[in-house]
Formats: structure tokens, sequence, C-alpha cells
């Protein structure tokens, strides 16, 4: 049983999620997360014109459930997760760093949760390649798999503009965890199609 954000984002079932992203938006949201009746789960909000390098996760009234935080001192990708609005050590959920710099195609990324204080062996790990939406979390450093993208384009999709793929998440793993990977996944992978 993984609660890592909350119990309430727990399911004893296969979760799939539907995620849509909005390309043209000046809005604040250009990420939204449905279920499988299209309805809103969560959002992504980045401030505008902000130098700050965060992102917050809310549901669907608005809450909010996390923030991101890059580290854009490190040399690695390096990002920090808080619960709500805070960027307190105190409520650090996890960190997440890419494992080395040279695979720019297919990241891999390691997680550590907050308690895992040494960060020596991951508590997750992602691998596969975002631009395929191929990528699958692990637990740990093993095979077991805990969430799988899938990619899922249609007509309608490529003209609207907003890139559809779905997300199916294992049995008694926290979505909302596995939602905020794929919020930084997105990041990592549209600094590395600038540089």
């Amino acid at each position: 049983k993984m609660a890592i954000v909350g119990p309430q984002f727990w399911a004893p079932y296969p979760v799939d999620l539907g995620i849509v992203r909005k390309v043209m938006t000046i809005t604040d949201g250009n990420f939204a997360v449905t279920d499988v009746n299209g309805n809103l789960l969560f959002k992504v909000k980045e401030p505008l014109f902000s130098l700050s390098d965060k992102r917050f996760l809310l549901d669907a009234s608005d809450n909010p459930i996390l923030t991101l935080r890059e580290n854009k001192v490190s040399l690695h990708d390096r990002w920090q997760v808080f619960r709500g609005k805070s960027t307190n050590q105190n409520d650090l959920v996890y960190t997440l760093k890419r494992s080395s710099m040279i695979q720019l195609m297919k990241p891999k990324l390691d997680v550590f949760l907050a308690q895992n204080k040494e960060m020596k062996v991951c508590d997750f790990h992602v691998k596969g390649s975002w631009i395929d939406r191929s990528c699958v979390v692990y637990a740990g450093k093993s095979d077991a798999i805990v969430a799988q993208m899938h990619k899922k384009h249609t007509a309608q999709s490529i003209l609207i503009g907003k890139s559809n793929f779905s997300v199916t998440v294992y049995p008694n793993v926290d979505y909302a965890f596995i939602v905020s990977l794929i919020v930084i996944l997105d990041d990592i992978n549209r600094e590395d199609s600038e540089d």
C-alpha cells in the first residue's frame, strides 16, 4: 500500500488516467488529468512570467496538492516536491534526479522519498522514451512496474494541438504521486528539446 501524497489518491484497482497537454495556451493551466470518464482530477499551474521554477499540482477544485520545484543549480536535473504550496524541507515528499547527464533521449530518473535521507538506493525509478510516450515507473531498483504510459493519438487531438496520452497506475499505488512524476518528465523533455 503506497500512499505517498495521501490515502485519497490510492485505489485497490488499476487507475487509468488521461493526460491532455494543451500546447497553445496563455491561461494558467496547460495540463489536465482526467479519469476514464473524462472527469477532471488534477490540473497543473505554472506561474506565468515568473522566475521561480515551480509548478503546482491542483485538484479539480483548485486546492494545491503539491509544489514541484526544480533546482537549477545542480548539474543533474533535480526536482523537489513538497506538500501543498510549501517549499519547506519539513513538507518534502520526494526528490527526483536524473541518473546521468548523457541520456538525453531516454532519461532514467531516480526518485527518493523524503524519509530516504541517504539517497543511496532509489525508492522508484523511471525509464523509457518520453517522445514515444513509453515511460514506465518501477518500484525501487526492481523491475516491478507501478505505472506505465501509453500513447493515444487521434486525428482530432493533433488538430486541436493537444497531446493526449494515458497512464495506467497499478493497484495500491498513489496516483497523485505518479501524475507529479509525469509533470516533471514533461518539463525535462521540453528543456532537452530546447537545448
